[in-house]
């Protein structure tokens, strides 16, 4: 069975059609990046897979549960969201952002657990962050943020974890950071991980499938050397880019 499987989806906001007959299969405990330009589709096609916009019956089947069918508190028991950038409005400690995660597994006025208490506790220390637990999120960097959002999604316990461009607006030391964070939960801990991304040269370094957007289509799937060529970033991307050896990952590099 797997995690993600979709079947002839499209998707229209009033007459613009922008996914057409989107047909998938990823692939648990591998992390999959889905590349393309601004309006390709990846955000939406994000936003129907966590059910942010809604779904046909039998177009997405999630662990073979019908999307269309399953509710918005058991889909948060399987699967955990990590916008692009996250804005906490509250003045709460990361300890409590971090408990916020639980909430899909607790029922109303229930008190949480040894479970729920070391589930927040060892998601904090797989994102190293434990170590601000008692200090206010607003007074961490983007960076260290990033880092509790994903505690977060952590601590709901998720088979798959889905992130929106989560390094945006991040340095260089930070994105690469969270990336090799990301890259971790997939080897280490068999989460099924779905990240759309903006650098191409991560997606090649990081990813084990990639999926290629162009106008609201798939237009290549599978390894990131197979999908990431010359050729097909010309007609997606419409840019001209020279591909080496890179000297230290010996990984395939773009150069623009």
């Amino acid at each position: 069975m797997k995690p993600i499987q979709i079947n002839d989806l499209n998707w229209a906001y009033q007459e613009n059609e922008i996914l057409k007959s989107i047909q998938l299969e990823i692939q648990a405990g591998q992390f999959t990046g889905i590349v393309g330009p601004n309006g390709s589709g990846k955000t939406t096609l994000v936003k129907l897979l966590t059910k942010l916009l809604s779904v046909e019956h039998k177009t997405v089947f999630i662990n073979g549960a019908d999307l269309a069918q399953t509710s918005i508190s058991a889909l948060a028991k399987k699967v955990a969201l990590v916008p692009q950038s996250s804005q906490i409005e509250f003045d709460l400690s990361v300890h409590e952002v971090v408990e916020m995660g639980r909430t899909p597994h607790l029922k109303r006025f229930q008190r949480e657990s040894e479970h729920d208490r070391n589930s927040v506790k060892n998601a904090m220390l797989e994102t190293d962050t434990w170590q601000y637990r008692n200090r206010s999120v607003q007074h961490l960097s983007g960076g260290e943020r990033q880092r509790v959002i994903i505690a977060k999604a952590l601590a709901q316990e998720p088979e798959i974890l889905v992130l929106d461009e989560p390094v945006t607006y991040l340095d260089m030391q930070h994105q690469l950071n969270i990336m090799q964070l990301v890259r971790e939960l997939a080897t280490k801990k068999n989460i099924t991980v779905l990240m759309i991304m903006h650098d191409l040269n991560f997606a090649l370094k990081y990813c084990d499938q990639l999926i290629m957007l162009k106008e609201g289509q798939v237009y290549r799937s599978g390894k990131p050397d197979h999908v990431m060529t010359v050729d097909n970033i010309k007609s997606v991307y419409e840019i001209d880019v020279s591909m080496i050896e890179h000297p230290k990952t010996k990984k395939t590099h773009i150069l623009f």
